[in-house]
Order: structure tokens, then sequence, then C-alpha cells
């Protein structure tokens, strides 16, 4: 059978139980709290997240049509003749180029918006002339305005050579001090011009700058909680942004650069800020939202402020009830046990107010109580118990006399039977008293095989004078098994069953075996007739082994078989079989148990 584990909390006090129990109240409330919270917050972080998105693609869908409007009114603009015509082809008078000059720059101005007064967008064409043809034109912008400009060899800036070698394909870069009047840079749109009539060679570069302001128009009708949007190029340079930092590059973190396609959308959340990136790698740009994350868990905040507050209230709730139940628990059951460790078995036992609970704790009470008085009535009663059992003992020994003169008395009487010449008389007194003397054993419940031998012989002997010597008896009673306890009156029975049940009426042909032997720590005595009258040995069984046998059956054996029980257990007592051919075999199983010497 497996054993059960003991219960840790057993070893602990009731005191460290009940805090135990009060952390185990308050430990979920704060664990779902922050479980909670953390949900709450990973789920409106991705429902943001995933709103931003679609305001992004409107974003950038806004952003494309308005570059787009640029991208076709560039495409006009390279495509008309006045700007196809600018190049001379060596027949042009200087009155010629000056008109060119002039048709083109007005169509320039007319296409840029505030035109001279700094407006939003201004459409600008720097024309490559090397041999200086258009002496008599601008070579430098002046302010902020939009028409023709010249550039030779000598005085090319950095743009306009990358430009060239972009050949015809536009590109938004910020091109830093294109405005004298301005030490800032600006975001333009810049793109090669070629030569259509002719197939080859480069007009110049059509440059339409101040497109930050038309960007930052569009970023505005999109609102954000304290949340900022740049318009990159595919390094992270800002291009423009709803706050200062043009030029600037942007950091991003690693999440927000895991941009695996040519085109597409992403998000990222940060630490501090939730990232939406829509990037183009054909355009070399990225539209990236930065939304910083507190400005989104304000209201959470809020509510989670308010599920402190009722994790608090309900842990200092749980710190009163526990601290109730330890005043109204505790102090009972401490003095309970002050009580119980300090009771003496017979010393009376204070009533308490204790007594007068109706709860569990109470009715304990009430019992310790209760089973204190019941245990000191037990003491006063084994007192009183043990004084008239010493009474008892004192008229056993008084009685004891009595037999002490019958003694005499027989003895007296064999001695004269033996002096008047009657031997055989004089032969079954002595054996009789022989018997009584034994039988008495002076008190003792357990004897010697030896004595109990003698006793037995005693018996057999009147027995034999009885039925005048009619059966035989062979004695087989090794010497190592004399000097061992039985209970007395144990052969004396068996022996009267023998006779009277089994070679009774046998004559000469009746013969009893009686045998004792040691083996194994164990005695093993048995008494065998070979009489031919069968035993019932199922009643036999019935009557040494059930509670309430039938008051047909003999109580002698039945005693026997209790009497060595109560002496040496329930593994030992007495039992009955068949002798072969015939007769019955009584055995008594008896334990080594050795007298202890008078003295000791």
């Amino acid at each position: 059978m497996r054993s059960i584990p003991a219960n840790p909390l057993t070893k602990m006090s009731v005191n460290y139980q009940l805090i135990l129990l009060f952390l185990l109240m308050v430990s979920p409330v704060f664990m779902l709290q922050w479980y909670g919270n953390m949900k709450a917050e990973q789920i409106l972080k991705r429902n943001v997240t995933n709103a931003y998105l679609e305001l992004n693609k409107q974003n950038l869908s806004l952003l494309n049509r308005d570059m787009d409007s640029i991208n076709r009114i560039t495409m006009t603009i390279i495509q008309n003749p006045l700007t196809q015509q600018m190049l001379p082809d060596g027949t042009d008078t200087v009155v010629t180029r000056v008109g060119k000059y002039e048709a083109l720059d007005k169509l320039l101005k007319s296409y840029s918006i505030g035109g001279d007064g700094g407006g939003a967008v201004a459409f600008s064409l720097y024309v490559n002339d090397p041999n200086d043809d258009y002496s008599f034109a601008p070579k430098v912008r002046q302010a902020a305005q939009a028409g023709v400009f010249f550039v030779s060899d000598r005085n090319q800036p950095e743009w306009f050579r990358e430009a060239l070698q972009k050949q015809g394909k536009g590109e938004l870069k910020i091109i830093e001090n294109f405005d004298p009047s301005s030490d800032q840079g600006t975001l333009s749109y810049v793109r090669a011009v070629n030569n259509i009539s002719h197939g080859n060679g480069v007009i110049g570069v059509l440059v339409v700058t101040k497109l930050e302001r038309m960007i930052e128009n569009d970023f505005r009708s999109v609102q954000l909680p304290d949340g900022e949007i740049y318009l990159t190029d595919w390094s992270d340079r800002i291009l423009a942004s709803t706050t200062k930092g043009a030029g600037s590059t942007l950091p991003l973190p690693p999440a927000a650069k895991d941009m695996t396609a040519m085109e597409g959308i992403l998000d990222a959340v940060h630490s501090d800020y939730i990232y939406v990136v829509n990037y183009s790698y054909l355009l070399q740009q990225k539209l990236i939202y930065r939304i910083p994350i507190h400005s989104l868990l304000q209201q959470q905040n809020e509510l989670k402020r308010v599920i402190q507050l009722i994790s608090v209230v309900y842990s200092m709730l749980a710190f009163v009830v526990v601290m109730y139940f330890w005043r109204s628990l505790m102090n009972p059951m401490q003095k309970l046990v002050h009580v119980i460790r300090s009771y003496v078995p017979g010393k009376p036992v204070r009533k308490t107010a204790g007594r007068r609970r109706n709860d569990e704790l109470g009715v304990l009470i009430t019992s310790v109580y209760d089973m204190a008085d019941r245990l000191n009535h037990l003491v006063n009663d084994k007192y009183q118990h043990e004084i008239k059992q010493k009474e008892a003992q004192l008229q056993i020994l008084y009685q004891q006399i009595n037999p002490h003169l019958l003694y005499n008395t027989l003895e007296s009487i064999y001695w004269k039977s033996t002096l008047e010449g009657k031997g055989e008389s004089a032969e079954m007194i002595k054996e009789l008293s022989k018997l009584m003397k034994i039988g008495l054993s002076r008190g003792r419940e357990l004897i010697t095989i030896g004595e109990e031998m003698e006793h037995a012989a005693a018996y057999i002997s009147l027995q034999q004078r009885r039925y005048e010597h009619k059966f035989r008896v062979e004695w087989k009673i090794m010497e190592d098994v004399r000097p061992l306890l039985i209970p007395k009156i144990t052969l004396q029975p068996l022996i009267e069953n023998a006779i009277l049940h089994g070679v009774k009426n046998m004559g000469e042909d009746g013969e009893i075996v009686i045998s004792a032997v040691l083996q194994d720590d164990k005695v093993t005595v048995r008494v065998e007739d070979n009489g031919f009258r069968e035993a019932d040995l199922n009643a036999i069984r019935r009557s040494l082994h059930e509670e309430h046998p039938g008051p047909s059956m003999g109580y002698g054996i039945r005693n026997i078989h209790q009497r060595v029980r109560l002496h040496f257990g329930d593994a030992y007592g007495l039992d009955y079989a068949r002798n072969q051919p015939h007769g019955t075999v009584a055995t008594i199983t008896l334990p080594k148990r050795e007298a202890v010497p008078a003295g000791q």
C-alpha cells in the first residue's frame, strides 16, 4: 500500500499558515492585474497600429497624388517646344535667344504657385550653357524666384551633376543653400531635361523647389496624438516632416528596417514609440509615422490606476478579514494549546469563555475540556479500582488457606490408608492431592510444561485406576520443552476428551500418545488417540473460532483456545485434525517462552 505523503503545511504554525493564506488571497489579484494590463496594452498597441497602417496608406495616396501632379507638370514643361529649343543651333541670333529665354522664363513662372512672392512650389530650369550663348541671362539664382537660369561647366553645382547622371529620372532630395536669401535647404524634385528633338544631348535640369510646404500641408491633414510624420529617402535622411530636422537622419529600430519586398508597409513596436513605415524601393522613399507610446497609454494608465486602487482596497480588506480571524481563532487556540501542554491527568481544569462558542472551534474547546474532565474521572476511577483490586487479592490470599488445609487433610488420609493396608486407595488420594495442588499453582496462570505434564499424569493415573488400566498412554516429551511455559490445566481437558470420545470402550486396544517438540521457536504439543469414533471437526472448529458457539458444543476446548491466544496472541492456539488411520489429533501451538526464575 502506497504511503500518503505528509502535508508540508503541518510543519508550519497556524500563524504562518494564516500569513500564507493572506498571500494566496492577494497574489492572484496582483498577478491578474499585471497580466490584464499587459494584454490590454498589447491589444491597444495592435489596434492602434492597424489604424495607423490604414491612415498611412491614405496619407501616402495623398502624397502620391500631389507628386503625380508635379510629375505631370514637369513632363509638360520638358515636352514644351520652348524647352526643347533652348539649345542654340548656330543660326540663332541674340534677339532670337533673348526671345526664347523670355518666353520660357514666363512659362515656368506661370506654372509656379505664388511666383516671385515665395509661394509653395517654384519651377526652375537650369540650362547647360558651356559656350556662354546666353551671356545676357542670369547665371545665379536671385532671391526666391522661379524661371530660367544658365550654368557652365565651371559653375555646375553638385546636385546638377547628380541629376545629369540620373539620365532623366526624377528624384526628391534636399538641396542645401539653393536659395541665396535663405541659409536652409529646400526639398526639391530634380530631373534632367533631355533633348527630344535631336535624340541626344541634355538641355539642363528642371528643379521644383519648396515641396516641403506642399508635403507639410498634406501632413497637417493627418491628426496623430503627439505623433510625428516623416518623409525620408532610402537611407533614412529626412526630406520632410511635421517637426524640424530636414536633412538629418531619422534613427529607426531594426524592426522598422526589415524590408524584404520592393515595396510595402510594416509596423514595429519599440519601447518608446510605435513605428509605421510605408516604403518603396523604386521611389527610394519612406513615409514614416512615429507615435509615442505614452500618449496612447494615457487613458489606459487611468484605468490601470483604478485597477491598482481596487487591488489595494481588496488587499486591505483581505488583511482586515485575516486579522479578524486571527484574533477570533488564534487567541482561543493559543490558550487551548497552553492548557493542553500544561495539563496533568487528575489536575482540575479551569473553565473558559471559549466554551460558549457555537462554531467548530467552540466544539473543539468544549470537547477538550470535557475530555480532560472525563480523563480526571477515569484517573479517579482507576485509583479506586486499584484499591479494590488490592483488597480482592488479599481476599484470595485469605481463601488460599482452605485449600492448604484440604492438602494437609488429604495427606493425613493418605498415610492412614497406607497404615491400614489400603494401598490403592492411598495412591488415588495422593494423585487427587497432586491434581489440586498443581491446579492451584500458587495463583499462577502460566506454569512450565513439566508441571503441566505432572498434572496430566496424575489425572491419567486416576482414570486408569478407574477403568482398570484398559487403555495405554505413551509419553514423547523432549527435555528442552519442559522448562517452557504453558497455561495451566491445558492438557487435562484434551486427555479427558480423548478418553471419553476415543479409547473409553476400546479396552486394551485404546492408545493415547502425548508429545511435545520445539521447532523454530515454536512449541507443538499433541494429544493423539486411535479411537474409531469419527469426530465432527467442522463443529469443533466452529466452537473454537465463532464468537457465539452453539450451546451443544463443550466449552472446555474453547476455553483452552481462548486462554492460549490471550496469553500469547492470535498466531497461537488449539486446532483439531484426523489421525491416521483412525482417531483424532488435538494440537496446541505455543511460543518459546521460558519461565522467569524466582526473585527476578
